[in-house]
C-alpha cells in the first residue's frame, strides 16, 4: 500500500546548518499489517509520519499510494482528496482537539469536508463512532476539557477513522497516557484495525508495546532506519547494536536483574541532526565500533531471513 524511497526532510536553520530529520528511508508497508516504528527521542519518527500524511513537505525522495506517486507539496485539493483514505492520530489528544469546538463539530467536520451525507446523518454517524470507541452519545454537546486523557484520545481515534480510511499514521497514540489506560487504547486499535482492514504505521518508543500490536518492527536511529523484520524476529533477536541495546532498556520485573543491567544502557543522549559526520550513526555511542564504522556509512543488508540491519559488524545472511 505505501511505498517509501529514499525518503528526505530536511530542515534548513540558517548559516549553512542543515537539520537531516529523515535521510534516506526506504520502506514498504503492506496492505492490512501494522509496521511499529520505534526509536529514540529525536530519530525522526514523528517527522516521517508527518511527511506521510503531507503535514511537512518533502525535501527528497519519493512516496506512493497504492501505486499513485503523492505530491511534493500538498495543496487544498490534495488534502481534500487524500484525506479520505489517509489520516493521523497525533500524541497529544489535548493539543490536537480544538478546545472551542464541541465533541460532535471536531467529529462532523471531516464528513463536512468530504461533502459527506446530510447533517442529520453525519450526526448519526459521530454519535455511532463515539460508541464505537466505547464512549456515550450524550457526550456529543461536551468540549475536550471535559474529558480524561483516555477519553480524548479515543475522540482523536473517532475523528481520524470517522471517514473510513485505508491507511493511518498513529504518532505515539499512547505516551501521553496512564499505562492503565495505554493497554485500552491499543487494544481499541487492533481491534478497529482488524474490523476495517486498516493498515497501520504505529510509532512509539516502547519496544514491548510495539512488538505486541504489530506485524513488523522498523528501529530508525538519527534520521535513518538501521534494523527491520519480523516483529517478534527483531524483539527477540536484534541484530543491530543500537535495537539490542533498546531491547535491554525495557524495565524488568525482577528488581535484583534490574539493579544489575545498568551497564547494558546505551550511554549518552541521541546526538545533533545537524550535519551529520560521514559514517555509522551509531558509531558514537557503540562500544563495538571499528575504524571503517566511522568513516563509511552501512547500508541495509539481509541479516537473518526477512530481516534487515544497518551495520558493519553483522555478517550478511546466507540462503
Amino acid at each position: 500500500m505505501i511505498e517509501i524511497k529514499n525518503l528526505q526532510k530536511r530542515f534548513d536553520l540558517g548559516k549553512g546548518q542543515l537539520l537531516h530529520a529523515v535521510d534516506g528511508v526506504d520502506l514498504s508497508i503492506e496492505e492490512n499489517s501494522i509496521v511499529g516504528l520505534v526509536g529514540e527521542s529525536g530519530s525522526g519518527k514523528s517527522t516521517l509520519g508527518k511527511v506521510l500524511v503531507g503535514l511537512h513537505q518533502k525535501s527528497g525522495g519519493d512516496i506512493y499510494y497504492s501505486g499513485e506517486r503523492l505530491p511534493d507539496r500538498y495543496c487544498s485539493a490534495d488534502y481534500r482528496r487524500l484525506g479520505k483514505d489517509i489520516q493521523m492520530i497525533f500524541q497529544d489528544p489535548y493539543a490536537s482537539l480544538n478546545p472551542r469546538m464541541t465533541i460532535e463539530e471536531i467529529l462532523v467536520e471531516p464528513l463536512k469536508l468530504q461533502k459527506w451525507g446530510n447533517e442529520s446523518s453525519r450526526r448519526e454517524k459521530a454519535a455511532a463512532w463515539l460508541e464505537r470507541v466505547n464512549l456515550q452519545t450524550s457526550h456529543l454537546g461536551r468540549y475536550p476539557h471535559e474529558f480524561s486523557g483516555g477519553q480524548r484520545q479515543r475522540i482523536g481515534i473517532a475523528r481520524a477513522l470517522i471517514t473510513e480510511p485505508k491507511f493511518v499514521v498513529c504518532d505515539e497514540p499512547i505516551s501521553a497516557l496512564d499505562v492503565s489506560v495505554q493497554a485500552q487504547v491499543i487494544n481499541l486499535l487492533g481491534e478497529l484495525q482488524e474490523t476495517m482492514g486498516l493498515t497501520l504505521l504505529f510509532i512509539a518508543h516502547d519496544l514491548s508495546m510495539v512488538r505486541y500490536i504489530s506485524d513488523v518492527m522498523v528501529v530508525m536511529y538519527l534520521g535513518a532506519v538501521v534494523e527491520k523484520g519480523p516483529a517478534d524476529q527483531v524483539f527477540f533477536n536484534p541484530q543491530h547494536p543500537y535495537t539490542q541495546a533498546l531491547t535491554k532498556s525495557n524495565p524488568l520485573a525482577d528488581p535484583k536483574q534490574e539493579r544489575h543491567r545498568q551497564h547494558d544502557m546505551i550511554e549518552g543522549e541521541v546526538p545533533s541532526p545537524v550535519n551529520l559526520p560521514p559514517g555509522c550513526r551509531f558509531a558514537g555511542r557503540c562500544d563495538r565500533a571499528v575504524d571503517r564504522c566511522r568513516k563509511e556509512s552501512p547500508a541495509l543488508k539481509l541479516v537473518a531471513e526477512n530481516q534487515w540491519a544497518a551495520c558493519h559488524l553483522v555478517d550478511e545472511y546466507s540462503l
